[in-house]
């Protein structure tokens, strides 16, 4: 490790300026390194004090007097430095500008618990190795060394004594697996760090360090590179560096210097680099490139696994070693990387404008037969408007099968009818599986059940009635049994044979999910409503625009917001003002169309018109609304028919456990213009509506009379 041996078993130069030096070969690869850092004044001194005793002295009497006198000799992080400032001590007192006698001087060295023998033995080591370097004609460095520097030099020649502390233990791991502790007489005043290096082991009651230093792990790969055995863990690619990288991990006589350094790969095992750009860059599309032979094999590949997903089926799309192969053998073997590959393509495909460029023949195994637009559409038209289509083969997942993305302002428009039949390339398997889930009598008569399903489909409209009814009317007249509607055991069926439907906002917000239509409904039906009639309330604008305040912008306009409501809109409605009443609202939206049922609503003092999505509440709504229109129009005789209802104070009476007189009395009236105005079918203009009034108003005064008796 230190005078390291090449192949051929000739010596290096470091080798061989070793063998000039006569000593230890430690000591000797210290001094090289110092001469090269500029740390070799430092190094001599410490290297002699390494060769002899410590000249301190520890009596087990004195132990507190003897630390006292050295702490101006201790150091935080190291021993060594501890050595220096000693050395430098020794070196002023020894000056002339004390003018000690020597007897005084070995005093002054008793005192401080230095044993002056050794300190003289220090001296004549450290001059014989002075004499070495000057032999050699090394220059001594002028400048004090920095701890790194002098650490550095030290370390290349203990790195066999280095030590990691792990957790909380009290011991250190050194090298070979060995466990060694701190020398009870350690002549730091603080505890080293987690890395250290020791001038030497010495077993006595345990194994333990003398000569600590703390030390920077990193030093280790500076100083002790060539002996570091390195590993490298977990290649891959990455996307955003756009090249393979690996975790290395180095260790040094089994302790583990680095354990998570990035390096690249290519670098070191290019073939496999190689491979992993091609499968995972290039296949896998796990690379930001504009080239545009990538671009097009993605949404190639993507648009072949769509078809898998349409036809639940997963061998319509060739292996990725299929194409790893077409990449593999156009591809040079140089080319590791998102670099090296621009560097190489940018001038082959000068050359060749298609070089890469797949095919959907190289893609697929075999024809995805009756995949298409017709069977699996893109779009499906679900409440007035198109509703994108998302296929996905993936059993157990949340929107296995076909999901369909509704707007909120269409869910209450949604036709539960139509979403029975899915698609068309899925209805196959799902009749089969309704009609075996039947049981076994009403099974037996359909047989073969594959002809039974073709001619079904074939005979029947889609989406004219529910596919449960229509199925329920072929079963019942193939099999000639009574076959209930709660004979399907819809239960058995798998999820993706029922539309998913995921609800959104106006910005793409997923609001519910289920493939349940009606327990969204129920959950976002007042929402949709409200959103609904916030798009519409420009419309009831147009169409009552003789009541507006003014003229509104044409519907469909941005500024429809799902906070806007009608009242903001247009004004009171007392009187039949619009020529023609329509029975449906055609409301443009961001290019959809959805189709509105407008309603005259009730609001005591005036009616409004108001766009519904539903046309049962648009109905109940309007023939409320009309009634109030009514009123307004026979203020007169509807005062004086409610001061002569008869007997209303004797059905009060009757009625009081019910309510108050005057609530009676609303009732009565009410009915009494239903039946008198209300008749069906209501007016849809002007003309009709006064026409209704003057046949309303000869008959009102007789009808309120019978419902007053019938009431009585």
């Amino acid at each position: 490790e230190l005078g390291a041996v090449n192949e051929v078993n000739e010596m290096t130069p470091l080798g061989m300026n070793l063998a000039r030096l006569p000593l230890d070969p430690k000591v000797g690869r210290m001094i090289l390194e110092a001469k090269d850092r500029q740390a070799l004044a430092e190094v001599l001194v410490i290297a002699s004090a390494m060769s002899v005793q410590d000249p301190r002295d520890r009596p087990l009497d004195q132990q507190q007097q003897a630390d006292a006198k050295q702490q101006p000799f201790r150091d935080e992080r190291s021993e060594f430095v501890g050595t220096l400032r000693l050395w430098y001590w020794l070196e002023e007192w020894r000056g002339s500008q004390h003018k000690l006698s020597h007897r005084k001087y070995e005093q002054l060295l008793r005192d401080h618990f230095i044993n002056p023998r050794r300190v003289r033995e220090w001296r004549e080591v450290h001059h014989q190795l002075l004499t070495v370097v000057l032999e050699q004609k090394w220059t001594m460095n002028t400048l004090p060394a920095t701890y790194e520097q002098l650490h550095l030099s030290l370390l290349s020649g203990l790195l066999g004594n280095i030590g990691c502390k792990s957790n909380d233990q009290d011991w250190y791991l050194g090298a070979r697996g060995i466990k060694f502790y701190r020398h009870p007489g350690v002549h730091l005043s603080k505890k080293p760090g987690r890395w250290i290096m020791v001038a030497e082991l010495v077993e006595t009651t345990r194994l333990f360090g003398r000569g600590l230093a703390q030390i920077d792990p990193a030093w280790l790969v500076d100083v002790g590179g060539h002996l570091l055995k390195k590993q490298l863990l977990e290649p891959h690619w990455e996307k955003k560096a756009a090249e393979v990288v690996a975790i290395e991990r180095a260790t040094l006589y089994g302790l583990v210097v680095y354990n998570n350094k990035r390096v690249n790969f290519g670098l070191i095992n290019l073939s496999e680099a190689r491979t992993l750009f091609i499968r995972e860059a290039l296949v896998g599309g796990e690379w930001e490139t504009r080239w545009p032979f990538f671009e097009h094999n993605q949404k190639l590949m993507a648009d072949v696994e769509v078809l898998e997903h349409k036809s639940r089926r997963q061998d319509v799309l060739v292996d990725d070693a299929l194409i790893e192969a077409f990449y593999d053998a156009q591809i040079p073997a140089d080319v590791f990387s998102g670099r090296t590959f621009d560097h190489w393509y940018r001038y082959e495909q000068k050359g060749n404008q298609r070089l890469l460029f797949l095919s959907r023949e190289d893609l697929m195994r075999h024809e995805a037969v009756g995949i298409n637009s017709a069977t699996f559409p893109i779009y499906i038209r679900l409440g007035g408007i198109d509703c994108k289509a998302e296929y996905l083969h993936d059993p157990g997942h949340l929107c296995d099968g076909v999901t369909v993305t509704v707007p909120i302002f269409a869910l209450n428009q949604v036709s539960q009818t139509q979403a029975e039949w899915l698609v068309p390339g899925m209805l196959q398997e799902k009749v089969q599986a309704l009609i075996k889930s039947l049981h076994q009598k009403a099974r037996a008569r359909l047989v073969p059940l594959p002809d039974f399903v073709a001619t079904f489909l074939a005979q029947t409209a889609l989406h004219k009635q529910g596919l449960l009814d229509a199925l329920l009317q072929a079963v019942r007249h193939q099999s000639q049994l009574d076959v209930k509607l709660a004979d399907f055991k819809l239960d058995t069926l798998p999820p993706y044979l029922f539309m998913n439907y995921r609800v959104v906002d106006e910005h793409g917000r997923q609001l519910g999910m289920s493939r349940n239509l009606a327990t969204l409904k129920s959950e976002l039906g007042p929402l949709a409503r409200g959103t609904f009639q916030a798009l519409a309330a420009i419309k009831v604008a147009e169409v009552s625009s003789t009541n507006a305040v003014a003229k509104p912008p044409a519907f469909g306009a941005e500024t429809a917001t799902p906070d806007q409501t009608c009242i903001n809109e247009v004004q009171a409605i007392t009187q039949w003002t619009f020529d023609a009443w329509p029975e449906i609202m055609e409301i443009n939206r961001n290019g959809h169309s959805l189709i509105g049922f407008p309603a005259l609503v009730d609001k005591l003092t005036h009616v409004e018109i108001e766009v519904f999505d539903d046309p049962d509440t648009a109905t109940r709504q309007h023939r409320v609304g009309f009634r109030r229109l009514v009123a307004l129009q026979i203020k007169e005789p509807l005062k004086h028919l409610e001061k002569n209802i008869p007997d209303l104070q004797k059905m009060a009476m009757a009625y009081m456990p019910l309510g108050s007189v005057d609530e009676l009395k609303e009732q009565i009236i009410q009915v009494a213009l239903d039946r008198a105005y209300l008749l069906d079918p209501l007016p849809t203009n002007a003309q009709a509506f006064k026409v209704r009034l003057e046949e309303g108003r000869g008959r009102l005064g007789l009808i309120a009379q019978e419902v007053a008796r019938l009431t009585a």
